[in-house]
């Protein structure tokens, strides 16, 4: 069983990962282009707190993505 940080870091660096896949390079950008609150998505691509579901929905949207691609790659059991 893993703890709650490790999925907590795996989101935050998958979200810094799709970010810069995306071209962009400053998640102040990317938090304005795509109409986030811009330190709600820095808490989450720094892992800083836990978050909602429905916080990483809307960040998700931004790259075009759901939550069942998002998490495709995670291989850890939870």
């Amino acid at each position: 069983m893993q703890d709650d940080r490790h999925v907590i870091n795996w989101v935050a660096e998958k979200l810094v990962k799709l970010r810069r896949e995306s071209g962009s390079t400053s998640y102040e950008n990317f938090a304005f282009d795509n109409e986030l609150p811009r330190v709600q998505y820095w808490r989450l691509e720094k892992g800083k707190s836990d978050f909602r579901i429905s916080s990483l929905v809307k960040v998700l949207k931004a790259h075009d993505m759901n939550l069942k691609e998002f998490f495709s790659d995670f291989s850890d059991t939870l």
